[in-house]
């Protein structure tokens, strides 16, 4: 399950983590967002060598300013601590494994 961060935690959650981590950075309003939310539960549960966080963007504003979201649902995949991929909108698991393959090669 995909753990919920703030941005107090982002940095030691995600900057710090030594596996790739898929953050997504949401909220409770946007319909998308609840249609990507059990795709990327599901991908989270099948795919354990990638961190999965979720971050609701009413309430932490900082880090979504920050990495520049401008709509969401936004996924961005880190790794060793820097954005490696971004991807809007709704997105497929099989979107998701193959973006986290790539950067695990």
């Amino acid at each position: 399950m995909a753990a919920n961060i703030t941005d107090d935690t982002f940095s030691s959650e995600v900057l710090q983590s030594d596996k790739i981590t898929l953050v997504d950075f949401w909220a409770e309003w946007c319909q998308p967002c609840k249609i990507l939310g059990p795709i990327v539960e599901e991908f989270a549960q099948e795919n354990r060598d990638v961190k999965v966080v979720k971050m609701d963007v009413d309430a932490n504003t900082e880090t979504p300013g920050k990495y520049n979201i401008l709509s969401i649902p936004t996924l961005i995949f880190f790794k060793n601590g820097k954005p490696e991929r971004t991807l809007v909108g709704v997105q497929s698991k099989e979107q998701l494994k193959k973006t986290a393959d790539e950067l695990l090669d």
